[in-house]
C-alpha cells in the first residue's frame, strides 16, 4: 500500500506540473495576444539586461584568458627547444657551457613558474567568478515562470469575481491560490533585485584584480627573463672574446655575400678564395724577341676590383711588353681585352638582365667595362667560355657577375 501511495504522489506531482505548464503557456499566449496584461518590472528587466551583458564579458575574457595561457605554454615549450639546440651546438670545450646549461635551466624554471602563478591569481579567480552565474541565470528564470503563475492566478481570480454568477467558493479558493503564487514569486523576486545590481557593480573590482595580477606576473617575468638574457649574452660574448675569428670560421652563404651593384663595400668571397686579392707577378729578367708568343712567365692582369679596367689594360700591354695568358688583342680564340679567366665557385642567379648566370664550375673569360665609370667594385664584367666558344658575339653573351663567387684559373 505504501508503495502504491508513493506512486500515486508521484503521478500527481507529474499531473501537476503538467497542468502549471499548460496554464503558462495559455497564460503567456493570451499576454501576447493582448487579452491579457502582464506584470512589469523595468528596473528588474534592466537588472537582467546588465547580468546577460556581465556574463557575455565574462566568458569571453574567461576564453581569452585561456588562449593567452596555451600560448604562454607554446612558447615556453618553443624556449625550451631552443635553449635545448644551444646545448648540443655548445662544445664541451667552449668556456662557459656550465653557465649557458644553468641559465637554460633557469629559463624553464622561469617559464613554468609563470604559468602557474598565471593559472592560480587569474584562471582560478576567473572561473569562481563566473561560477555564480548559472544558478542566479535559473533563478531568473524560474522568477519569471513564478511571474506568469502570479499572473494567471490573478487573471483567474479576477474573472471569478466579475463573473454573472459567483460561486464564493471557487473565488475564496482562487484568492487563495493568488495570495500563494504572489508570496512565491516576491520571494523570488525581492532576492534578485538585491543580488543582480550587487553582482553588476562587483564587476569593476574584478576585472581591476584580474588585470592588474596578469600585469604584475608579466612584469616580474619579463624582468627576470631579462636578466637571464643578459647573462646569456654575457657568456656569449666572453665566448666570442676567448676564441675569436681564428677558431671558428663561419661560411657565408653565396646568397647573403652578393655585392650589391653600386654598393663600394662589397663583402668578403663565400670561401675565402683569392679571387679578391689578385696577384701582380713582374718578371724582371730580359727575355728575347718573341717570348710574348712562347708562354714566358709574365705578369697577371690584375682583378677589376682593385685597378680601373684602363689602367689594367694599359698595364697589361706595357709590362715586359707582354702578359702572361696574353692579351686578347690579336687573338681570335678570345674575346677582345681578354684578361684572365675565372671559375665559378658558387652557383649564382642572375638578379638583372645585364648579370651572368652562374653554375659552379663555369668558366667565365674576363673582359674589361666598356665605360670604366660604369663598374662597381666587386664586380667583374666577363662572358662564359662556353657562350663564347658558341656564338663569338660580345653583345649578346657578355654580362657583369660578383668576383667573390669566383676564382682565378689563369
Amino acid at each position: 500500500m505504501a508503495e502504491m501511495g508513493s506512486k500515486g504522489v508521484t503521478a500527481g506531482k507529474i499531473a501537476s506540473n503538467v497542468q502549471k505548464k499548460l496554464t503558462r503557456a495559455q497564460e503567456k499566449v493570451l499576454q501576447k495576444l493582448g487579452k491579457a496584461d502582464e506584470t512589469k518590472d523595468e528596473q528588474f528587466e534592466q537588472c537582467v539586461q546588465n547580468f546577460n551583458k556581465q556574463l557575455t564579458e565574462g566568458t569571453r575574457l574567461q576564453k581569452d584568458l585561456r588562449t593567452y595561457l596555451a600560448s604562454v605554454k607554446a612558447m615556453h615549450e618553443a624556449s625550451k627547444k631552443l635553449n635545448e639546440c644551444l646545448q648540443e651546438v655548445y662544445e664541451p670545450d667552449w668556456p662557459g657551457r656550465d653557465e649557458a646549461s644553468k641559465i637554460a635551466e633557469n629559463n624553464d624554471l622561469l617559464w613554468m613558474d609563470y604559468h602557474q602563478k598565471l593559472v592560480d591569481q587569474a584562471l582560478l579567480t576567473m572561473d569562481t567568478y563566473l561560477g555564480q552565474f548559472p544558478d542566479i541565470k535559473s533563478r531568473i528564470a524560474k522568477r519569471g515562470r513564478k511571474l506568469v503563475d502570479y499572473d494567471s492566478a490573478r487573471h483567474h481570480y479576477e474573472s471569478l469575481q466579475t463573473a454573472k454568477k459567483k460561486d464564493e467558493a471557487k473565488i475564496a479558493k482562487a484568492e487563495e491560490e493568488l495570495i500563494k503564487a504572489q508570496k512565491v514569486f516576491e520571494e523570488m523576486n525581492v532576492d534578485l533585485q538585491e543580488e543582480l545590481p550587487s553582482l553588476w557593480n562587483s564587476r569593476v573590482g574584478f576585472y581591476v584584480n584580474t588585470f592588474q595580477s596578469i600585469a604584475g606576473l608579466e612584469e616580474n617575468f619579463h624582468k627576470e627573463m631579462s636578466k637571464l638574457n643578459q647573462n646569456l649574452n654575457d657568456v656569449l660574448i666572453s665566448l666570442e672574446k676567448q676564441h675569436g675569428s681564428n677558431t671558428f670560421t663561419v661560411k657565408a652563404q653565396p646568397s647573403d655575400n652578393v655585392p650589391a651593384k653600386g654598393n663600394k663595400s662589397p663583402s668578403p668571397p663565400p670561401d675565402g678564395s683569392p679571387a679578391a686579392t689578385p696577384e701582380i707577378r713582374v718578371n724582371h729578367e730580359p727575355e728575347p724577341a718573341g717570348a710574348a708568343t712562347a708562354g714566358a712567365t709574365l705578369p697577371k692582369s690584375p682583378s677589376q676590383s682593385s685597378l680601373p679596367a684602363v689602367v689594367v689594360e694599359t698595364f697589361s700591354a706595357t709590362v715586359n711588353g707582354t702578359v702572361e695568358s696574353g692579351s686578347g688583342a690579336g687573338r681570335l680564340d678570345l674575346p677582345p681585352g681578354f684578361m684572365f679567366k675565372v671559375q665559378a665557385q658558387h652557383d649564382y642567379t642572375a638578379t638583372d638582365t645585364d648579370e651572368l648566370q652562374l653554375k659552379a664550375g663555369d668558366v667565365v673569360l674576363v673582359i674589361p667595362f666598356q665605360n670604366p665609370e660604369e663598374q662597381d667594385e666587386g664586380w667583374l664584367m666577363g662572358v662564359k667560355e662556353s657562350d663564347w666558344n658558341q656564338h663569338k658575339e660580345l653583345e649578346k653573351c657578355r654580362g657583369v657577375f660578383p668576383e667573390n663567387f669566383t676564382e682565378r684559373v689563369q
